[in-house]
């Protein structure tokens, strides 16, 4: 059972971030971050520090607003997609929130479209959750029920409100 406790996110010595490691050819999502301890849900995982913005997303990027895409020069490249998360990140204070119980060993993943309205590179999902979505394309190409489904940053929220409300008139 994790317990949890507070860390210092900084680079060690080593040039890894502690609590956190990235793995290069994982069997199951090739590169990958994995947890180095118990994470409880809500608690923050890592903050995003070495990071710059643009305005035009890339498969690299996190987008936190309408035409806002952070680039996380850290872990966010190794940080994948899974339809049944144990991650989500708050678009507010950059940081990846544990969303359930993480385990040592657990690669981290997020939904992708809780923060992208549309992929730079939209794929077919390989997650293997009871149910997955399949095609993953962005925020913009799913139903409002199975956006209830996540924890979805506020930006994709009110996207999704225009998008389906003001613009269809319902």
């Amino acid at each position: 059972m994790c317990t949890g406790m507070w860390q210092d996110y900084s680079i060690n010595d080593e040039g890894r971030i502690s609590t956190l490691r990235v793995e290069y050819n994982n069997k199951i999502h090739g590169n990958s971050v994995v947890s180095e301890r118990c994470f409880i849900p809500g608690e923050v995982i890592y903050k995003f520090h070495n990071c710059r913005l643009i305005n035009i997303p890339t498969y690299q990027t996190i987008q936190i607003g309408e035409n806002e895409h952070l680039i996380d020069l850290d872990i966010m490249a190794y940080l994948n997609h899974s339809c049944m998360p144990n991650t989500f990140i708050d678009t507010k204070d950059l940081s990846i929130i544990a969303a359930r119980s993480i385990m040592p060993g657990e690669d981290l993943t997020i939904f992708y479209p809780s923060t992208e309205w549309e992929m730079a590179k939209p794929f077919i999902c390989q997650c293997k959750a009871p149910d997955c979505l399949g095609l993953i394309a962005g925020a913009k190409y799913l139903l409002p029920e199975i956006l209830n489904r996540y924890h979805i940053s506020l930006h994709i929220s009110q996207m999704a409100y225009y998008d389906r409300v003001v613009l269809s008139g319902r």
